[in-house]
């Protein structure tokens, strides 16, 4: 077991959905040692997700591209004088900033020829021939949490395959993902709705993803748009970036409901937590916005193409009856539990999902939640 740290630097990863599935192992941190400081160091509008979390006692933001980025990470940290830096992220310019920012106990997985860098060098999860484990996100930070702690590591051994869409979890049944809401949150997200007109339900369709290969089709989701409207009366609320507003301005082009275009009502990361939780539904790809979706309790229906889902299998809440609240659809759900659907693009391609199974999963979450028949 390690010291104890009175100021504890986490280098949050990169990703949203990775943020979101760290937050159960950071809670765990954060409830086991009460008292100490504990800062997060995170790219850019991933302060929009955390500011106002009790997990955190500050927030420093860096920009990770550029020749200088991680010289100036170092030196935007190095004066809050911390004395441990747990590594989130596997990447060897992470490490670097927390080895030039002189904090002296660096912990992170030891992988992409970083160890060099990293006091307490934890061993990642791999197979006996050398590949990579297939583990859960949240259980992979779990892990790391628990060397910080000194307590046992995972057992990687719960990690078996049964089927192609879930993984046994290794962290406890009470564990959860969270996300703060804070007033500022609320106040625009009350302004994005207003705007929108919105009254009543609504459901939320995220058709975005950071590659084509992960992206349902478009005119599939239109026509999930116009369905939603016919069956349940909801108000639409499509979901992007502003990256991606040419998508769903395509979407809304072909729909005849009149969805609302949030990119177009100038939503943002921190603004879509409580438009999220006031959701009857989300029906979304593989992308950041379904674990922020998760994190709220809000009933999920998630589609994976050429992703395998159990990389990123997660703590859900439950339903009024008990059922778990999202449901995965892959695009092949005869594929061996020991193949990986990332190995079969054109055979897990996204499109193979049909709308019949959407609509399916759609009845199964929303005929509980909103006690309809």
């Amino acid at each position: 077991m390690g010291d104890r740290p009175l100021r504890l630097l986490i280098v949050l990863p990169s990703w949203v959905g990775d943020v979101v599935m760290a937050t159960a192992a950071i809670r765990r941190i954060r409830d086991a040692m009460p008292g100490i400081l504990i800062g997060a160091l995170c790219r850019p509008g991933i302060d929009q997700l955390v500011n106002g979390s009790d997990l955190f006692d500050e927030v420093h933001v860096f920009v990770p591209h550029g020749m200088m980025a991680t010289k100036k990470a170092a030196a935007k940290v190095r004066p809050r004088r911390y004395d441990t830096a747990l590594l989130l992220t596997n990447s060897f310019s992470t490490a670097l900033t927390t080895r030039l920012a002189f904090i002296p106990r660096r912990i992170g997985y030891d992988r992409d020829g970083r160890g060099v860098l990293l006091k307490d060098k934890v061993k990642p999860p791999k197979n006996s021939d050398g590949s990579w484990k297939m583990v859960p996100a949240v259980d992979y930070y779990w892990n790391l949490a628990a060397h910080l702690l000194g307590e046992a590591g995972v057992d990687w051994s719960v990690h078996t395959p049964v089927d192609c869409v879930s993984m046994p979890l290794a962290l406890p049944g009470d564990a959860r993902m969270e996300l703060p809401i804070s007033e500022a949150d609320r106040a625009k997200c009350d302004e994005i709705l207003s705007k929108a007109g919105v009254e009543g339900a609504y459901a939320i369709l995220n058709p975005g993803g950071n590659n084509e290969a992960k992206r349902w089709p478009a005119d599939r989701f239109a026509a999930l748009a116009d369905w939603l409207r016919a069956e349940y009366g909801f108000t639409v609320l499509i979901n992007g970036s502003p990256a991606e507003s040419d998508l769903i301005d395509e979407i809304c082009g072909l729909c005849t409901s009149d969805p609302v275009s949030l990119p177009a009502m100038g939503n943002t990361l921190g603004a879509l937590k409580p438009i999220c939780a006031g959701a009857a539904l989300m029906v979304t790809n593989d992308t950041g916005p379904r674990h922020i979706a998760a994190a709220m309790g809000t009933p999920l229906v998630t589609m994976f193409g050429p992703t395998d889902p159990r990389w990123t299998t997660i703590p859900v809440q439950k339903l009024a009856d008990g059922r778990d609240s999202e449901v995965v659809l892959v695009a092949d759900p005869a594929l061996p539990a020991s193949e990986s659907a990332n190995d079969h693009p054109e055979r897990c391609a996204i499109e193979m999902i049909e709308e019949s199974r959407v609509h399916d999963a759609v009845r199964f979450l929303l005929n509980t939640n909103l006690g309809l028949n």
